[in-house]
């Protein structure tokens, strides 16, 4: 079956002492995006969309640039490729098939570009709905980051604001952890002691070569089974080295971990690594992920980069490189079906805006490629006309774990008393034991220290989130308008606003 899966992780963090006048609130659960390799482990889960914020909801737009469409793309065409949704990865796979000439027609539900990663406006603030933590994504020429590779193929740029730390909040105290090895290697000492730092430079001796590999080849093509050697062999003996690594780059970084790590801080802070980058412990997460950002955040000269305007400036520059290169965009078009003929999908069915209209019906000649989650996807295939392979396929899917979800707390507040060199991120740890319990693990992103128009002035604009630990099931079959919903919704954000005290806003 012609059926790809295209994903993104996507990545992107405590006191009652300040005092906060909120101007805008929004708390939503997101889809988290599945990647082909983590349905070997655990995998992200496909969460709910809960909102709070009438205002959210009425001015959940960020410019007609983003959320306009082609009109004359919502009828019923031949195309080579259709993508199924407008997360990060969708969107990189259609401009890459515009880039090299293919027709290629990407269909999102939403009235807004980037899934997860798609920004809203709330009374003057800017707001990032998913991601806010990326590297490599400035600079010119060649690089080993995946979206900066399809940015520079498509021919478009971000802009960025520099920087190079970020503070994580924890039990013992606060401290910065800088995006430098020697740097991050004098914080592994000076936290966790001499055998940590010992143990963590035979870490790295034992990723250098995994490194290597993970930034030759794209983690996702990866195979596992020793034929991949002679697949490589075709391009070069780098490539072929990179083969002989895929088992190890395809299990989990634990594998790694525990042939060198015994120091309990030191496994402690690379599980809170694995958690922070992919939702799970270093027993889940795929080496590769972990090999390819240790390598990409702690070379010489690396930098963490914010996207001025927000993620909404990467949605539109891949926005225009998927346009200039002829492929067309459908918001508002929903997949109700995909399309399979001889166990071949050849094309998808657009559910209709009006009741009284027909279907749309786009036909692929090539392919069509799914950027919905593993789970939503299953629900578009049809039950026949399917080879038992792929009915087989489809239900190992349909049974793939999924993590927790994510609770997201969006505010506006009063920049006036804090500390004007305000760090833009912060990772704030409750408790090691149990990284993957409830509200335990907390992600706030402050980006308005960089980019002063994503607050009205003398604002600031807040972006907090518990990270993967959310249970989905106290929510389902709530009413939004109910007093239990409600209070719910308080007692689950209650966390989230301790962790925005006094600690949180003096600097790292």
């Amino acid at each position: 079956m012609h059926l790809h899966l295209a994903s993104t992780r996507v990545i992107c963090s405590s006191c009652h002492s300040c005092e906060f006048k909120p101007r805008a609130l929004s708390i939503r659960r997101t889809t988290s995006p599945d990647t082909a390799l983590q349905r070997v482990h655990r995998k992200r889960s496909r969460a709910c969309t809960v909102s709070c914020s009438a205002a959210a909801q009425d001015q959940h737009t960020m410019g007609a640039d983003v959320n306009s469409t082609d009109e004359t793309a919502s009828a019923s065409h031949d195309t080579d490729f259709v993508v199924i949704g407008s997360g990060i990865g969708g969107l990189c796979c259609a401009a890459m098939l515009a880039r090299y000439g293919y027709e290629v027609t990407v269909c999102e539900s939403h009235y807004a570009l980037g899934g997860a990663a798609h920004s809203f406006k709330v009374k003057g603030h800017h707001f990032d709905s998913g991601p806010s933590f990326f590297a490599g994504l400035s600079g010119e020429g060649n690089t080993s980051n995946p979206l900066k590779q399809v940015l520079n193929a498509v021919g478009e740029q971000v802009e960025c604001a520099i920087y190079d730390r970020w503070v994580t909040h924890t039990p013992e105290g606060s401290f910065a952890t800088v995006c430098n090895g020697n740097r991050y290697a004098e914080m592994v000492r000076s936290q966790g002691g001499e055998t940590a730092l010992k143990q963590w430079k035979q870490l790295e001796d034992k990723m250098r070569p995994l490194q290597q590999g993970a930034a030759l080849f794209p983690a996702a093509a990866l195979r596992s089974d020793p034929g991949v050697v002679l697949s490589m062999l075709r391009f070069g003996p780098k490539l072929a080295l990179t083969g002989l690594q895929a088992p190890t780059l395809t299990a989990p970084f634990a594998k790694v971990v525990d042939q060198v790590v015994t120091d309990p801080w030191l496994r402690k802070f690379l599980d809170l690594e694995c958690f922070v980058l992919s939702g799970m412990l270093a027993k889940d997460t795929i080496c590769a992920e972990m090999a390819f950002m240790l390598m990409e955040r702690n070379r010489e000269g690396s930098t963490i980069d914010y996207p001025m305007g927000g993620t909404s400036s990467i949605v539109d520059a891949l926005r225009r490189g998927i346009e200039k290169h002829g492929g067309k965009i459908m918001l508002g078009s929903h997949v109700e079906e995909i399309l399979v003929k001889g166990g071949k999908a050849n094309g998808v069915r657009i559910h209709p805006a009006n009741s009284r209209k027909p279907p749309t019906f786009i036909k692929a000649r090539k392919g069509v490629i799914s950027n919905a989650s593993v789970w939503d996807t299953q629900t578009l295939l049809p039950n026949q006309d399917i080879t038992p392979k792929q009915q087989q396929w489809s239900e190992e899917a349909k049974r793939t774990p999924q993590t927790g979800s994510f609770m997201h707390l969006h505010l506006g507040i009063d920049a006036k008393g804090l500390d004007p060199n305000l760090d833009c991120h912060h990772l704030v740890v409750n408790d090691w034991q149990d990284l993957e319990a409830a509200q335990n693990v907390c992600i706030i992103s402050i980006p308005s220290v960089f980019d002063s128009s994503l607050a009205p002035a003398g604002k600031h604009t807040i972006h907090a989130y518990v990270a993967a630990n959310e249970p989905y099931n106290i929510w389902q079959g709530l009413d939004k308008n109910s007093k239990e919903y409600k209070d719910l919704k308080a007692a689950i954000l209650k966390p989230l606003w301790l962790r925005l005290g006094h600690p949180l806003f003096r600097a790292g």
